[in-house]
């Protein structure tokens, strides 16, 4: 199982709940069901992480609004929508508006079980990779500004002398401002360095080129 997350199942139809519910808990998958897509977003302070399974076809919201509603809510809840005959239409809308997957009256148990675990797999690297980028960030926070603009130089790709150069100080001093950003950003190498700079979009490649005082 890659992931604890819960399975959140939204369907008006209890016989739908309860069949997926039953699936679901047979493999050891949390599940919570709701009877309306009203009754889900009532209870969203209180939604675990995991991933939504939703009836397309629904009376007051139905599956697509639903989707809308979550989307700037950034919840990063992967969701997969239920379609009966004839909605694959409505399906494919769905995904083209960020669903993971859908799936198709009447159901098959692994096609179920598959796209559930895809589902929470997904979210579970979308959460890590969430704490990642707020963890880079508290790190960023702790440089200095002349650090900051050392690494700045770092992103662009510019060497320690265009660097030096660029901030009227001596390549050496540079050397050091880049050892004190290796360490603070807790980074083992250049390019892990890179990499978690340009996944936050804080520090741009060209932010160095203002001259500030020597420091």
């Amino acid at each position: 199982m890659p992931s604890d997350g819960t399975v959140h199942v939204i369907d008006d139809d209890m016989a739908v709940r309860q069949s997926l519910a039953f699936l679901l808990q047979t493999v050891g998958i949390p599940v919570r069901v709701y009877d309306s897509a009203v009754a889900f977003l009532n209870a969203l302070p209180a939604v675990q992480r995991g991933c939504v399974v939703t009836d397309i076809r629904m009376p007051e919201i139905h599956g697509l609004e639903l989707q809308r509603r979550l989307k700037p809510l950034d919840l990063s809840l992967p969701i997969i929508v239920i379609t009966g005959h004839g909605d694959v239409p409505l399906a494919v809308e769905a995904m083209k508006a960020g669903a993971v997957d859908f799936i198709e009256k009447p159901f098959d148990d692994e096609v179920v079980l598959s796209a559930v675990r895809s589902a929470l797999d997904l979210h579970a690297r979308e959460s890590e990779r969430k704490a990642q980028t707020t963890e880079t960030v508290v790190r960023l926070g702790s440089l200095s500004e002349r650090e900051s603009q050392v690494l700045a130089g770092l992103v662009a790709g510019h060497p320690n002398k265009v660097i030096a150069r660029e901030l009227g100080i001596s390549p050496r001093t540079v050397e050091i401002y880049r050892a004190n950003v290796m360490t603070k950003m807790q980074a083992s190498s250049l390019s892990e360095l890179v990499r978690m700079s340009l996944l936050t979009g804080v520090v741009p490649g060209g932010s160095m080129h203002v001259k500030p005082n020597p420091g």
